[in-house]
């Protein structure tokens, strides 16, 4: 797979392209591939490409084992966009020439104690309703699926649909395809080659507007600028510290910190697992993610607090919780702890549209798309999918139009003349019965 230069764009004053994407996680590189591969040029801007978020997530493609309740509008989302893994895979590893660690291995849900198993029956009810496969399996059958699976588990539900990726290959392969000097034909939709993107790696502070009140693309924290006919700002918690977004328009956005480990299986010794394990251990959610190459993922905290980096305790929780449902994670050599802030919203649906003025008209030229919390890989291809459509203009699918619906980034705006003492719907984000708040 060929690397992604480590360097700026060699003229960092003034890069110009059709689009300008703003945060190089893996949602905003993957929404720079869509539009390279419908024929426009791209800029992407990020000082780190990869390193926020995506470096930190787990890879888990569960759009049915991460159903949460009260979150129908998100259900089609998750499973439209589970659906696109395949063709987008099969796409961009052709581009990259190299692996993104796609595996469709099941998911085995767990539980360990008695209130485990009936919480876990009461959502397997809420996922049947809505069509989606839940399997329950006896503990025998189970552990000759997984024979590390703890023989003390109350309850085993087998998901087959339920899938992974690696994100750190996957933020590689996204790099390596949008810098490649051509794409093979078959990688393109119906059209030219938008041309190898500009990787520019400095910081976007703020917006360029127009006499007129269009945005043409973001200044940078180096002195330099990127024009752009159009700009997708996909910087995930980053997105207030912007400045010239339109009127006072700030969706609420809140940092959750979640803490997660990698680990690795001894040289020598067999796989601990095949199958990506997930449980509630005493009501707190655990998961483990094997790849292909020994390592196990293991996470993941979630924590709204003001601890930057990884916190002890979490780190404790979480490799007493894995071993509650694997007792073999504690033979496992520990070779990263790491912790990011992932981009949550109010009702954990991501911001997803064109902006809007205070007249509550498009602004000509901007895009949003954050707020991805714990669904971020799971949605790439869909979120990448819908904004590529916003900038390219033309009609726009019923089934796209209804996701966008749902995704409206001003869902959450107060209405005109609001006093300032009005509550702040980030502060009173929803709480649901199998978050974990660690």
């Amino acid at each position: 797979m060929t690397s992604a230069p480590a360097v700026p764009y060699p003229d960092p004053e003034h890069v110009r392209a059709d689009v300008a994407v703003v945060g190089a996680g893996v949602v905003g590189l993957a929404t720079a591939w869509e539009v390279r591969r419908r024929g426009r040029s791209v800029a992407v801007v990020d000082p780190e490409p990869g390193s926020g978020a995506s470096r930190a997530a787990a890879g888990m493609l569960a759009p049915v084992s991460e159903v949460q309740y009260q979150q129908e509008p998100l259900y089609p989302l998750m499973t439209d966009s589970a659906a696109a893994y395949p063709a987008f895979v099969a796409a961009l590893e052709e581009a990259a020439d190299g692996s993104v660690g796609y595996r469709t291995t099941e998911t085995l849900v767990c539980g360990v104690d008695a209130a485990d198993r009936q919480a876990l029956a009461d959502l397997r009810e809420l996922q049947r309703r809505h069509g989606m496969a839940v399997e329950p399996l006896t503990l025998r059958a189970a552990r000759a699926l997984e024979p590390a699976l703890s023989p003390r588990l109350s309850a085993v539900h087998r998901i087959p649909d339920d899938h992974q990726v690696d994100p750190r290959r996957l933020v590689a392969a996204l790099l390596a395809a949008l810098v490649a000097p051509e794409l093979p034909e078959t990688c393109r939709e119906g059209g030219p080659d938008g041309g190898p993107a500009r990787l520019v790696h400095d910081r976007a502070v703020g917006l360029r507007s127009s006499a007129d009140g269009a945005v043409t693309g973001v200044h940078l924290a180096g002195g330099g600028m990127v024009s752009a006919a159009e700009t997708v700002l996909a910087p995930g918690t980053g997105l207030a510290g912007l400045e010239g977004l339109p009127g006072s328009w700030r969706p609420p956005l809140r940092p959750v910190h979640g803490d997660i480990l990698r680990t690795r299986v001894p040289g020598g010794a067999p796989a601990l697992l095949e199958r990506t394990v997930r449980g509630l251990v005493h009501g707190v959610p655990v998961y483990l993610v094997p790849r292909a190459d020994g390592t196990v993922v293991i996470g993941a905290t979630s924590r709204e607090d003001d601890l930057e980096g990884t916190s002890a305790g979490g780190v404790f929780r979480l490799l007493r919780d894995a071993q509650a449902l694997v007792p073999g994670v504690a033979d496992l050599e520990l070779v990263e702890a790491m912790a990011r802030a992932r981009p949550g919203t109010p009702d954990d649906i991501p911001y997803l549209g064109r902006v809007r003025g205070p007249a509550g008209a498009p602004v000509p030229g901007l895009v949003v798309s954050t707020g991805y919390f714990r669904h971020g890989v799971l949605l790439t291809p869909l979120a990448a999918r819908l904004a590529a459509r916003l900038v390219l203009g033309g009609a726009v699918p019923d089934d796209d139009a209804g996701h966008l619906a749902r995704t409206d980034p001003h869902r959450f705006d107060r209405p005109a003349g609001a006093p300032p003492e009005d509550p702040d719907p980030a502060a009173a984000g929803p709480r649901h019965p199998n978050r974990s708040t660690r």
